[in-house]
């Protein structure tokens, strides 16, 4: 697969988790409120958990390819995750002195990503072994 390709396809699938964060950002306002950034929360986490249990497949079995790693880890996942997103809350969280809600989000993504990468290798290493 030459080099342009991979690009085109790696480009999609960031699209694609572009759109995916957007649509879980809107359900979780919708359906949990705007007091906490909780779409900001759940897609770091699905993404810590996905990246690692992924790269875990990738690294250790011949059932993910080169190219479809990078599309899913790099293009994908790249899509999904926002820690931008997550700095700037953070930051405005502070600025309006809501100091309680700025550190459960710092906290809450920091050991819950954590923890979710913990999971997905765990998960891989047990569909796959090491």
């Amino acid at each position: 697969m030459g080099l342009t390709t991979r690009l085109l396809l790696i480009g999609l699938a960031g699209a694609l988790g572009t759109l995916a964060r957007y649509g879980i950002s809107v359900w979780a306002a919708r359906a949990l409120g705007t007091g906490f950034p909780f779409g900001t929360l759940f897609v770091n986490l699905i993404g810590c958990f996905l990246i690692t249990a992924i790269t875990h497949v990738a690294l250790t079995t011949t059932l993910v390819p080169q190219t479809l790693r990078l599309m899913l880890t790099v293009g994908f996942l790249g899509g999904l995750t926002t820690y931008s997103s997550f700095d700037l809350e953070t930051t405005n969280l502070l600025r309006e002195r809501d100091w309680g809600t700025a550190f459960w989000n710092v906290s809450l993504t920091l050991v819950g990503c954590f923890a979710a990468g913990l999971l997905g290798l765990a998960l891989a290493r047990w569909l796959v072994g090491e």
